[in-house]
């Protein structure tokens, strides 16, 4: 249902965090290198066949330049979410973050920060949840839990005056 592509196996640390999220929501994926410019056909064939592979949502992670997601964006019917990857040859991300928000128009790539695919595939189950209920109820739960930690959190921390 979901795909998680990178350009390089350098963006895996942060690119995983997305696949961990979707397999504690219980929603299918998969996982692979494309590279916009080391392997621009695999790119092309990629992002035109995904949707016929059942393929309904694109996690597109890129540092540096970060063309990989506006390019799959251009070329697939399908909604792309664009992760900024803070890499070694980054101007502190912001390279990054541009190239994928700045996309032009009738061309949109959903963007989350910078390294945070987790949110990536989060909004990609959400996405997915729209047309599925017990995924919705997954998600619902996931943030009620969110809520929970935070308050167990609070109260550790917490300190009356005296």
């Amino acid at each position: 249902m979901v795909a998680i592509i990178m350009g390089s196996d350098s963006d895996l640390p942060v690119m995983q965090k997305a696949a961990d999220i979707l397999t504690d929501l219980k929603v299918p994926f998969e996982m692979t290198i494309v590279s916009a410019h080391r392997t621009p056909q695999r790119l092309f064939d990629f992002a035109a066949q995904a949707h016929t592979r059942g393929i309904r949502v694109v996690i597109a992670g890129a540092g540096g330049a970060a063309h990989l997601p506006g390019m799959v964006a251009a070329i697939s019917p399908l909604p792309v979410i664009g992760v900024p990857v803070k890499s070694s040859n980054s101007i502190d991300g912001w390279d990054s973050i541009l190239s994928i928000l700045q996309m032009p128009e009738g061309v949109p790539v959903a963007t989350v920060a910078l390294n945070a695919a987790r949110n990536a595939g989060i909004l990609a189950a959400q996405m997915l949840a729209t047309s599925d209920a017990d995924l919705l109820q997954r998600i619902a739960d996931f943030k009620k839990n969110l809520e929970k930690i935070v308050l167990e959190k609070a109260a550790k921390m917490d300190r009356k005056p005296g």
